[in-house]
């Protein structure tokens, strides 16, 4: 029930729970290639008029992310021109388009089940339309939470797409090994340089089928997503920003109660004069800053860790690595919790700074037994912390932040180019690890590479924590219309 000091409850978590779908979708996409890949390589390895390499491989795993970059950069101009809710749905399409596609990449075009060039090339496309739905979702997803919650929640409620993010992921592990069954995944034997076979061994259900259900399961969350976001308001700043001043006061009054809407209506359009400004209309230091969030976030290194979690266990000699990588997963929900249930106890900042400092040590920690005799549970534990201190700090808390620090009337823009950043530098760390990591010096090896490649994360993490020291506000309390008068006085100095 809503009453003139109390919105509704019950209808902003409806309304955030749909926004935290794409959030679970976002996840969803990324982490399915990790189930699909075998049986998608051995499936292009019975090509006819191409040659499958690692190099070719290697980019398919990873064809999405470059639709990511994409989605990023328009989410700004999709979000102003259509607004929040028109964007969030064509994110949904995108992401179902992608899944069926994905699922049968030969429809219409080409005999089903003939590997070819053409089909590669195709399959490669329906995958970059997913990613420009995380792309768009990334942005989106966030920035809509931030902007219809009242902001004694907002951290808590934003952090929750953070939790979906991760939860996704680890739901798709999960359908992949359903669909799998008692299926096995290809085997897959190589001949020479950069020369692959499948053996005649592999389970051919896996090559032929197998990938296909894995993509295409994405299409049910993405078609309920799609039609529950038709159910949402538009983001009441969003309303205001537009004249749309009664539809903004109706969806304001629901969640936060007719009193207070009022206030926060009136707070909004003062701070709201026209439509949007120039992206520097508050100064420079807004956008920086913004950006460097998203830049510190990517280049702590998470990413790396994340996509090659058992390789980097395997090097450890510990133990099976996919057993050690399924409880770094449960340790990550466990502190993203953390940041759920603190950000607005805490702040923003503390828990950004404490968190780098906890992943500097564990960085640092497995740089150390590179270099060192240590005993083998020393790294495990030590990458253990370096990924729990990034779940309840930078994971959700960069999310926080980019989505409220901006001004109303730049937010959009702002936020595009903060999280295409994001996605760059994320390929970057990404696509950098391995060559890094196996970088081989001297009598060390490749011992040089393992420790360069956890040291520069841990002096990056350090650096990260003195840059939200200085530079980056708390926003702990604040409204998103204190954002306005907080970089204008900031400017003026």
């Amino acid at each position: 029930m809503t009453n003139q000091t109390q919105g509704s409850k019950a209808y902003l978590f409806g309304i955030v729970l749909v926004a935290v779908l794409g959030g679970l979708l976002f996840g969803y996409d990324t982490a399915v290639i990790s189930g699909a890949e075998k049986g998608l390589q051995a499936f292009f390895l019975g090509a006819k008029d191409f040659v499958y390499s690692d190099t070719i491989h290697g980019i398919t795993s990873s064809s999405a992310l470059l639709g990511c970059i994409i989605g990023s950069a328009i989410s700004g101009i999709i979000a102003t021109r259509l607004g929040r809710k028109k964007a969030l749905f064509i994110a949904g399409i995108f992401f179902f388009v992608s899944a069926l596609g994905s699922y049968y990449p030969e429809f219409m075009l080409y005999d089903y089940g003939q590997p070819s060039f053409s089909l590669l090339i195709t399959f490669n496309v329906y995958r970059i339309i997913g990613g420009i739905g995380v792309g768009l979702a990334s942005a989106i997803c966030p920035m809509y939470i931030a902007e219809v919650a009242p902001s004694n929640m907002r951290g808590t409620l934003v952090s929750w797409n953070q939790f979906a993010i991760i939860f996704g992921q680890l739901v798709v592990y999960f359908v992949n090994f359903m669909i799998l069954g008692e299926h096995t995944q290809p085997i897959i034997e190589k001949m020479g340089e950069a020369l692959y076979v499948v053996s005649d061994s592999s389970d051919p259900w896996t090559i032929s089928t197998g990938w296909r259900y894995m993509f295409g399961s994405e299409a049910i969350v993405a078609g309920i997503f799609t039609i529950l976001v038709c159910l949402v308001p538009e983001s009441p700043r969003y309303l205001a920003m537009t004249g749309k001043d009664q539809q903004a006061l109706k969806v304001l009054t629901k969640i936060n109660g007719s009193v207070k809407a009022a206030e926060i209506l009136k707070d909004i359009k003062e701070t709201v004069s026209v439509k949007s400004e120039k992206l520097f209309s508050f100064g420079i230091m807004v956008v920086f800053v913004g950006v460097m969030l998203s830049v510190f976030q990517q280049a702590v290194g998470i990413n790396a860790v994340l996509y090659y979690a058992p390789r980097i266990f395997e090097s450890m000699n510990m133990g099976n690595p996919m057993v050690q990588t399924v409880i770094m997963g449960i340790v990550n929900i466990a502190f993203t919790l953390v940041a759920v249930f603190t950000v607005e106890k805490l702040g923003r900042k503390p828990l950004l700074i404490w968190g780098s400092i906890g992943m500097a040590l564990g960085a640092l920690g497995v740089a150390l037994s590179n270099v060192t005799e240590m005993p083998a549970l020393f790294p495990v534990v030590s990458i253990m912390v370096y990924s729990a201190s990034f779940m309840f700090s930078w994971g959700p808390i960069c999310w926080v932040l980019i989505s409220e620090i901006f001004p109303n009337t730049i937010r959009s823009q702002a936020v595009a180019i903060a999280v295409a950043f994001q996605w760059i530098f994320n390929f970057i760390v990404s696509s950098t690890f391995v060559p890094m990591y196996n970088m081989s010096m001297g009598d060390m090896g490749t011992k040089f590479g393992h420790f360069f490649a956890y040291a520069l994360y841990g002096v990056i993490c350090i650096i990260a924590a003195w840059f939200v020291a200085r530079f980056v506000p708390e926003t702990k309390g604040k409204t998103l219309e204190d954002m306005t008068a907080l970089w204008r006085n900031r400017n003026k100095k």
